[in-house]
């Protein structure tokens, strides 16, 4: 992992990337250092095809790209080599009006492997097949480590030694993990490319929503995949330790493609427990030295796993005050804090916390979202508030120990999801702490609510997790619904408000 990575973008490809593409490709095929592609060659690409050219940026320097053309199905159907695909490395094969995008380079720099930046590159090529309608995806792949293995089997047995894990390539497994599967090999494929003895593998990814007939395609993102972790309060030696449960969880969620990763509120109070000698006012504050490392360890997480995370929340200091706040980590690698404005009275006897004084939407790759915590939800004008900004989801990590609580943060949302005609998202904590003083009882059961109407389920929840049980929750939430909702719903709640006669405003902003 680099240090201090600050964000990532990826984006399309443009000439004046040149030099640092160049840079890169040349250290990332030490093999082939004088097979780059020249800036005569990239001005074509961007010519003829520029939409097909991505680029991946970490702090502004270009560390990884995929360069792509149309072409035809019947090409790739023929035998072919690298050369005869690139039109002699002219790209005379790209046709726009083809079938098939035909990937001829993707690569990441050395140094910035390990970070699921080539995935980023493969899903934003899948995304553009989608949009453009197109076939499938079709690139020859190479087999770096077939050479130590060349003098014992044949490239078949090797392919199938790789796709049933008993032999790993760097490249191959990586693409077969990446749901394309292999249609040939190709034999004096690419020209000096020792390593896999001039073999390379035809591998193809099918476009399940193609159609034959043309048609326009919306090309923004309206179906949001959410996760919700429903955390299970353990005992836990040490930060890694939670590092190592979070980071499973992160895991799993993006594993399912979701966009966001919701943790509940102070889901990190296990590690209070190493203070259980202080004063539970003490002991709160002890725990709030780890919250500057959890966020970085989470920004980092929200650049390996490609998902916007928000981290629930955890005690902060600052100016001698002590809050309680969270941070919206996105996949940009770039990170937000939000502030829990109501504090309970519990907070306030036997901790001391304060309410922050600053509460705002949130711009995000899926549109714009909200998150309060917990009590927040229980006072309807900070997501009115939000919902007049813009808000599609609002998210609410929560913490209650006993029912009563959790029946507060549930009617109120829901409440919130109906008056607001959003998305609520609320996730908790479940399970026992006996040896961390008040914080010794949980009850959760994370939910997503939505609005009330016919587009939506009878009874307003989208799905629920099983009470007091850790586990995650998947939902799929269509922004589309809510711009159906916002202009032709049964009831406007927004748009039918009496502005004649109340309004409401933020005193400061």
């Amino acid at each position: 992992m680099q240090a201090k990575i600050k964000k990532v973008e990826l984006r399309n490809l443009e000439i004046e990337d040149y030099k640092q593409l160049k840079k890169s490709m040349i250290e990332s095929y030490p093999e082939m250092a004088d097979s780059y592609w020249g800036s005569e060659d990239i001005e074509r690409l961007l010519s003829i095809f520029p939409e097909g050219q991505l680029v991946i940026l970490v702090d502004g320097k270009v560390v990884g790209s995929a360069l792509s053309l149309i072409v035809d199905e019947k090409l790739v159907e023929k035998r072919h080599n690298y050369q005869q695909i690139s039109g002699d490395y002219k790209f005379s094969t790209h046709n726009p009006n083809a079938e098939i995008l035909y990937g001829i380079d993707v690569f990441i720099h050395p140094n910035y492997r390990g970070l699921r930046l080539g995935r980023r590159l493969y899903d934003a090529r899948k995304e553009l097949c989608e949009q453009l309608n197109l076939k499938a995806i079709v690139f020859a792949g190479r087999i770096p480590s077939y050479r130590e293995h060349a003098k014992k089997m044949s490239p078949k047995t090797y392919i199938e030694k790789v796709r049933t894990k008993e032999l790993y390539d760097p490249v191959l497994s990586f693409q077969l993990s990446n749901d394309f599967h292999v249609l040939r090999v190709i034999k004096n494929y690419l020209e000096g490319d020792e390593e896999s003895k001039e073999f390379a593998v035809l591998l193809e990814w099918n476009n399940i929503y193609y159609d034959d007939s043309p048609k326009l395609i919306n090309l923004k993102k309206n179906i949001i995949r959410l996760g919700l972790i429903q955390w299970q309060m353990r005992p836990l030696n040490n930060v890694e330790a939670l590092f190592e449960q979070a980071e499973f969880f992160i895991d799993a969620v993006s594993g399912y493609g979701s966009d966001f990763a919701l943790f509940p509120e102070l889901f990190i109070a296990p590690l209070m427990a190493d203070y259980n000698h202080l004063s539970e006012a003490e002991a709160i504050r002890e725990l709030a030295r780890h919250s500057d490392p959890i966020r970085k360890r989470f920004q980092e997480f929200a650049i390996s796993y490609n998902i916007n995370i928000i981290t629930g929340s955890m005690p902060y200091l600052e100016g001698g005050n002590l809050y309680n706040v969270g941070f919206l980590c996105k996949r940009d690698g770039t990170s937000e804090m939000y502030t829990k404005i109501h504090i309970t009275p519990n907070e306030v006897i036997h901790w001391g916390m304060k309410g922050g004084s600053n509460f705002k939407t949130f711009d995000t790759d899926c549109g714009k979202i909200g998150i309060l915590i917990c009590y927040d939800v229980e006072f309807p004008e900070l997501p009115r508030l939000l919902a007049d900004e813009g808000m599609d989801i609002l998210f609410v990590p929560f913490l209650t120990d006993t029912q009563n609580g959790y029946t507060r943060v549930k009617h109120c949302s829901q409440a919130r999801a109906i008056e607001n005609e959003c998305y609520v998202a609320i996730a908790g904590c479940v399970g026992n702490l006996p040896k961390v003083n008040n914080m010794d009882i949980q009850y959760a059961q994370s939910s997503v609510f939505t609005p009330s109407d016919f587009a939506f389920p009878s009874n307003g929840i989208k799905a629920e997790a099983t009470p007091n049980t850790e586990m995650t929750l998947i939902v799929d939430v269509d922004l589309n619904l809510l711009k159906e909702l916002h202009e032709h719903g049964s009831v406007k709640t927004l748009k039918d408000r009496r502005k004649d006669l109340y309004e409401l405003k933020k005193l400061n902003s």
